[in-house]
């Protein structure tokens, strides 16, 4: 499989893939980190942090492929969840052109890392073994060891220190395919999944992509990072951001659990339109309260799906119900749309995507000057602005300066003067008369003769 990747003008291009594989705790999520030149993954201690598969595009001179974090391999599962870990790297190797095969030189050869050699070869796909923390010479002997599992000849490296880096991507980038060029044009929206924990985030992305690419589990928490998935959704280049799910700042545990709440906040920070997912039978919570707040606060557009509600419709919940509840709590973003959805079931995840599709379009969106100008004409006339003491406050035009987010400048004899009630006033005023519906408006007051 190769992913195809688009850009606003350009051709599709679509990128190789590689697969970082190893037993838990090899090191490779800072590998993955390393290469990536971004703090991508989650690094801890503790084995098995990693659960799912994470991707992000590496470019390195000249050539450019999709990289591939995995959860630790283990050939015998202890538990349902490990099972499903196993088969999200089983579906990252058959989807890779190239596999590296991370071991640890502490360790040595251990009988895991035997087995998962076997089945690396059974592969028939080519394989790069990387012996990782070898930190100092004495070390090196240390690597021989790993001639016996017939992969050839191992790099020796050490990612934390950023040692014998360079050699595993020129071995990689030896073995990868030519990027294969497709035609098409368009670009990429950047869909953010957010929501509390276990409101079936991971569902969610799982159901709309039609296979298993984030873990779905009944144990709260178990998405920790946030995952990438280039898609084609009706013709659109769309790129899916799942991420972990966020509990009220309090309750964040030390650790693993708060690096996740970073991931997410930075996944926030990057997308251009975020889908709230709420629980049907505990709608716009205190914490779901607190998402919207940081997705508006970031200028972020934004759709409320109403998840499971399937178990809403059994309970004898209606849509009204729901809607009067959200609608009551969320007042201060009247403009966002909501949606009813059941991911596991696969209802209403169309509307949802072409809800956020509708948001994103109208992030893009570009106001005539002439439109502006009557539009503010009309506001000061309809509600001129307040004096304070002896001064008043004159508008004198408005300009458009940005689109995704929408923002716009207004320019003013007296900036102080603007009270916030007739800066919400004039975002009011602007999104009755052109819409952006879903995202808030950036509006700034500049002095006259100021630059936009």
């Amino acid at each position: 499989m190769q992913v195809s990747l688009t850009r606003p003008g350009q051709a599709t291009i679509a990128l190789p893939v590689v697969a970082i594989v190893g037993r838990p705790n090899v090191g490779k999520s800072t590998l993955f980190n390393r290469l990536t030149g971004r703090r991508i993954a989650i690094v801890s201690e503790i084995p098995g942090t990693t659960r799912d598969r994470l991707v992000a595009q590496v470019t390195w001179g000249d050539k450019a492929f999709l990289l591939v974090d995995t959860g630790g391999l283990q050939t015998a599962p202890e538990s349902d969840l490990w099972a499903k870990v196993r088969a999200q790297v089983d579906v990252a190797v058959h989807e890779a052109q190239v596999i590296v095969f991370l071991v640890d030189v502490m360790d040595g050869v251990t009988p895991g890392d035997l087995e998962v050699a076997d089945l690396l070869r059974r592969t028939q796909k080519p394989v790069v073994l990387a012996v990782n923390k070898v930190d100092n010479p004495r070390r090196e002997p240390g690597a021989m060891e790993f001639y016996q599992m017939g992969l050839g000849d191992p790099v020796v490296l050490s990612a934390y220190h950023n040692s014998g880096v360079e050699e595993l991507v020129g071995r990689v980038i030896e073995l990868l395919p030519p990027a294969e060029v497709v035609s098409g044009e368009g670009g990429s929206l950047r869909l953010a999944i957010l929501g509390r924990t276990n409101v079936g985030k991971s569902s969610f992305l799982n159901t709309t992509l039609g296979e298993e690419r984030a873990i779905v589990s009944e144990v709260p928490g178990t998405t920790r990072d946030a995952l990438d998935t280039p898609v084609e959704y009706k013709g659109r280049s769309m790129v899916l951001i799942d991420t972990a799910g966020i509990r009220r700042r309090g309750r964040i545990e030390r650790g693993i659990e708060r690096y996740s709440v970073l991931r997410t906040e930075q996944a926030l920070a990057r997308c251009d339109v975020a889908i709230l997912l709420v629980e049907a039978l505990e709608p716009m919570m205190a914490q779901d309260l607190h998402i919207a707040g940081s997705i508006l606060d970031a200028y972020r557009g934004m759709v409320v799906v109403v998840n499971k509600w399937d178990l809403a419709e059994s309970n004898g919940v209606s849509r009204e119900e729901v809607l009067d509840i959200v609608h009551e709590r969320l007042r201060f973003a009247p403009y966002v749309p909501v949606c009813f959805a059941s991911a596991l079931e696969g209802d209403g995840i169309e509307e949802a995507l072409d809800t956020a599709v509708g948001v994103y379009q109208e992030r893009l969106k570009t106001v005539p000057q002439g439109q502006l100008q009557r539009m503010l004409l009309e506001a000061a006339g309809r509600h001129p602005p307040s004096s304070v003491g002896k001064r008043s406050l004159n508008i004198y035009r408005v300009e458009q300066v940005g689109v995704n987010p929408p923002a716009f400048a207004f320019f003013v004899n007296h900036p102080e003067l603007v009270h916030f009630s007739y800066q919400r006033y004039l975002e009011n005023t602007l999104r009755k008369t052109f819409d952006f519906r879903g995202s808030r408006l950036q509006l700034t007051f500049r002095r006259r003769g100021e630059k936009a």
